[in-house]
């Protein structure tokens, strides 16, 4: 396996090796994929929007600042992607599970009934969130499945630090009010 990081592998598809763009797209297909396909269910929509970022960074490869992290600049154009789609499309339902809870702290202890806990509360958060406005799914799909940091958060959606933090609260304090209240219906 390469073990070039990405800005230098950019640096050699810039210099005439471009074979070595399969490296790229072995390396972020599937975490694109699993990216847009919180925010569409159709699997061929999900399919093309992942071409089209990938044809969109190779035909841009030569304005990327290799000084600048790849991974937040893919992610950036598949963040652009996504929600021009989505915008074309209209209100799409979108499909999200749990973050918190789904994703405990990493010192917790397994329990025996995870497994069924989590499976409820991926469905329950998947009616939940589907109700919570876009600018608070990107953050957390962007935080809590991709596990990008604040910093790479803000270069993808081009928003400042403190912002991220701020949509992740409302966010969770969103997601809590609807929980909170589909549970007293």
């Amino acid at each position: 396996m390469d073990t070039q990081s990405d800005e230098q592998i950019v640096l050699r598809i810039r210099g005439g090796d471009t074979e070595l763009f399969g490296v790229l797209i072995d390396k972020y297909e599937a975490k694109l994929t699993r990216y847009i396909k919180r925010f569409l269910q159709n699997e061929d929509d999900v399919t093309d929007i992942v071409q089209n970022v990938f044809i969109k960074v190779f035909v841009n490869l030569q304005s990327f600042d290799v000084d600048r992290s790849f991974n937040s600049w893919i992610y950036r154009i598949a963040h652009n992607e996504t929600v021009t789609y989505l915008k074309k499309r209209g209100n799409e339902k979108v499909s999200f599970l749990d973050f918190d809870t789904v994703f405990p702290h990493p010192f917790a202890k397994e329990t025996a009934d995870k497994g069924t806990l989590d499976k409820e509360l991926k469905e329950l958060m998947s009616s939940s969130l589907s109700l919570i406005p876009l600018k608070y799914k990107e953050v957390l799909v962007l935080y809590y499945y991709e596990e990008l940091s604040y910093q790479e958060i803000a270069d993808v959606l081009h928003i400042p630090i403190a912002t991220v933090g701020v949509r992740l609260r409302r966010a969770r304090e969103q997601l809590e009010k609807y929980i909170k209240k589909e549970d007293h219906i």
